[in-house]
């Protein structure tokens, strides 16, 4: 029996860059998941008897709001539903699941890199028929609609078995539980060079991926321990955990620092890595050598060409507006394009769908490829295990002969975490205002040579994105990039992008830090960081 149950809009459900974020506490709120979901539903059309795509990250309140979500699309006219058994299923794994089974789309539950717990975040976000993030114009009128709405409908039963592996039914609606690794793992088993994996490792290559007790766990065990013969151990932390073992789930050096130690001792493994919270980001550390995601981006486009998957070569490159330049330089040698599109991976989906992009990355530990349309952790890692195998070099080696060749991007980001909006919305109008006076002007890091606010023409469908971070650029190539972010549940965060580039004739070995370091200074000078915000310094260094 179909419900129809009468409700107030909520006022703070519009979707940032990846979905609707909250504390667990918000989305607890009596009807607050069900308006969403129903908003989203009520966005779309032409989706009866089709089929959806319904996983997430296992992390706390996932199983509930899958219920929900089962029956409000069971009331809705949906056909079927495919689920990840037990509700798990990671980002790029939900993806290729929406793309390979035709689905309509499907409801990714993650808040991606952020804590899990009661106290902690949840999120949901609706992924398109290519896979992908949904587009603005379909999160606008998602927003849109969580303004107006008046009702939802759900069927009034009880709750299914999403635990165990079949076929059930649902007022009418087929709900297929379904093993959430075995096709992706297929998927990556045909993109990469498994076999010269396999011998690499079997001849004493050593690796160790850290899963951060979330959804990459099964993933890793599956791919790494079983398909390529690492040893049982070489995962760590790999059973999903709805708080993430009181971890928080983002690969960056203070969060896996348990693994970047361990790669930086003497007994370290040739190879270590992580993965975040849904899936889809990454962290590639050697042997006594951290690679940052800028870098690593820029080199698995340099060398995709060695993974079976790409051995035709690639289309061109997007990164977003923060990354670092390094990829640039790398497409310029192979003579293909480079596009830079605003964060969001959203952004990518169309490039990807033209065939006009291969490879993909943002600075924040995101890099994927057009085999679905969103970022992939695992899918990097396999990649850099795939260059390994092939060049028969350390990653250090890697890094260094890149560097010779192309050049170096010193570059970090600093974040400043939880700021009042209020705050945070002075700072960037305090910059936007100062952006035509900037131009000639000498600070720490040098004089200024231009100054703007980030917009982004799309090449595939003419749209325009405005406002999208704003750019510092000096005389000598170094930039300075200032941007809100929008996955974050409380306050606002800063973030901070610092970039100096040496060509391949000048220093290549200095400390990141001491070569930042006077740009770092004209970073908090220009936007007054300390006077808007109260800090004195950055919540997290990547």
């Amino acid at each position: 029996m179909i419900q129809i149950v009468a409700i107030k809009p909520f006022n703070d459900q519009k979707p940032g860059t990846s979905g609707l974020r909250k504390k667990v506490r918000v989305f607890q709120q009596p009807h607050y998941a069900a308006n969403f979901v129903q908003s989203v539903f009520d966005s779309l059309s032409g989706f009866e008897g089709q089929t959806l795509v319904v996983g997430g990250d296992g992390r706390y309140f996932n199983r509930e709001v899958i219920q929900v979500v089962l029956k409000m699309a069971a009331a809705n006219g949906f056909g079927r539903v495919l689920v990840g058994q037990g509700g798990i299923l990671s980002t790029p794994a939900a993806s290729h699941l929406i793309r390979s089974s035709g689905a309509f789309g499907g409801l990714v539950l993650s808040a991606s890199h952020n804590p899990g717990g009661p106290d902690e975040d949840f999120g949901i976000k609706y992924n398109v028929g290519n896979g992908g993030p949904a587009p603005e114009k379909v999160t606008d009128a998602i927003h849109a609609r969580t303004l107006s709405i008046d009702s939802y409908r759900i069927v009034d039963a009880g709750d299914i078995d999403i635990d165990t592996l079949g076929t059930r039914e649902l007022a009418g609606m087929t709900v297929e539980i379904v093993d959430p690794v075995a096709a992706y793992a297929d998927l990556m088993e045909q993109l990469f060079d498994f076999p010269a994996i396999r011998e690499m490792i079997a001849e004493g290559f050593t690796l160790s991926f850290d899963a951060m007790s979330a959804v990459t766990g099964p993933y890793a065990k599956e791919i790494f321990e079983r398909r390529l013969g690492a040893q049982s151990g070489t995962v760590r932390n790999g059973t999903p955990l709805p708080d993430f073992g009181h971890h928080h789930p983002d690969p960056n050096l203070v969060h896996a620092k348990e693994l970047y130690d361990r790669m930086m001792g003497d007994a370290a493994p040739d190879f270590g890595a992580a993965s975040d919270g849904d899936g889809d980001r990454n962290l590639i550390i050697g042997r006594n050598c951290y690679v940052t995601p800028s870098d690593s981006l820029a080199v698995l486009a340099a060398n995709a060409h060695l993974a079976p998957g790409y051995a035709k070569g690639l289309t061109g490159i997007a990164r977003s507006m923060p990354t670092s330049g390094a990829a640039d330089r790398v497409a310029e040698k192979l003579g293909i394009p480079l596009y830079e599109t605003p964060t969001g991976w959203k952004f990518f989906g169309n490039l990807l769908d033209a065939g006009m992009a291969t490879i993909c990355g943002e600075e924040s530990a995101g890099t994927g490829s057009d085999h679905v349309r969103e970022k992939d952790g695992i899918w990097a890692v396999l990649l850099w295990l795939n260059i390994l195998a092939s060049r028969r070099q350390s990653v250090a080696e890697i890094m260094q002969t890149h560097w010779a060749t192309y050049g170096r991007n010193y570059y970090a980001r600093h974040d400043y975490e939880a700021i009042a909006k209020d705050r945070a919305d002075a700072l960037m109008a305090a910059l936007r205002d100062r952006l035509t006076a900037l131009p000639g002007t000498a600070n720490s890091g040098g004089t200024v040579q231009s100054a703007d606010d980030f917009a982004y023409s799309d090449p595939t469908d003419q749209s325009v994105s405005r406002n999208q971070g704003i750019r510092i650029l000096f005389e000598d190539g170094s930039r300075v990039v200032f941007r809100l972010s929008g996955t974050g549940t409380e306050g606002a965060t800063l973030r901070v992008y610092i970039e100096r580039y040496v060509d391949r004739h000048g220093k290549l070995d200095m400390e990141t830090e001491d070569a930042l370091a006077p740009l770092v200074r004209a970073a908090r000078e220009i936007a007054d960081i300390t006077g808007f915000t109260g800090m004195e310094q950055p919540s997290v260094i990547t």
